[in-house]
């Protein structure tokens, strides 16, 4: 942990105060860096909205997951298959199906429901629907994870006493449920926060994350900033992290699902 983590982050932080001398003043410019606080808005933005995603799309197959029987190990496998594949290559995968002569431009075009191509690929939607589909993963296993630990008496014991299947779903299920959607929650948005692959490749000028930002610095070697930008970054994740843990109910819900 010291080698591979500590020395590298402390070693950013010095190199964004000494560049070229010892100072905040990369830190104080960028309160009155547009290019920054639209970048860093447009990240959070994507964050959020890949993670609700997320969590709309990976609860109702978590709960499939915990609730099957000789099906479980089918939906696992599909639900780890994306893992035994490069983020690369599913990235690129992307590009193949919704690029303008891609799958799915051609078959509407075949099926005559289009005159012309769509703009599907280097859009804000394509960053979002190939993030979600990247991180879908990480939120289903820690909710089924949740699912799979809670008693099924006391489901059975709410329908004995007259709730309906919704009813037992919204007070008992998704309450005992909520360590597990608290940590994937966590987890993907602190992922989606760094995310360069998926957003370099399929996305568009309008959505510039933080990480491809600090990408862009690198290579014109402007290595203070870059670093800057990076120490912004680490602290956006840690400050999030902390204030999730303070919410009632929620820190709690994320300590225990670890």
């Amino acid at each position: 942990m010291t080698v591979f983590y500590a020395v590298p982050v402390v070693t950013m932080l010095l190199r964004s105060l000494n560049d070229p001398t010892w100072s905040l003043g990369h830190y104080a410019s960028l309160f009155s860096d547009a290019v920054f606080l639209r970048v860093f808005w447009i990240t959070l933005r994507t964050a959020w909205v890949v993670t609700l995603g997320c969590l709309v799309l990976g609860y109702p197959v978590a709960l499939s997951l915990s609730r099957a029987r000789s099906s479980a190990p089918i939906i696992m496998i599909i639900v780890l298959l994306p893992f035994w594949t490069s983020v690369l290559v599913r990235s690129y995968a992307w590009m193949v199906l919704l690029g303008r002569h891609g799958v799915i431009n051609e078959a509407l075009l075949a099926l005559g429901l289009l005159e012309q191509p769509l703009r599907l690929l280097n859009t804000t939607m394509a960053t979002h629907i190939a993030m979600i589909h990247i991180l879908l993963p990480y939120i289903i296993l820690p909710i089924a994870n949740s699912l799979r630990q809670i008693d099924p008496s006391l489901e059975r014991a709410a329908s004995g006493l007259g709730a309906t299947p919704l009813g037992t779903f919204r007070q008992v299920t998704l309450p005992l449920s909520m360590p597990g959607v608290a940590a994937g929650v966590m987890l993907v948005f602190v992922l989606a926060l760094g995310f360069y692959i998926t957003p370099a490749l399929v996305g568009g000028s309008a959505d510039i994350s933080l990480s491809i930002l600090i990408a862009q610095q690198v290579e014109l070697l402007n290595w203070g900033y870059a670093a800057t930008l990076s120490v912004v970054l680490l602290a956006t994740a840690l400050t999030l992290i902390g204030m999730a843990q303070l919410v009632p109910g929620v820190g709690n819900a994320f300590r225990m699902s670890r």
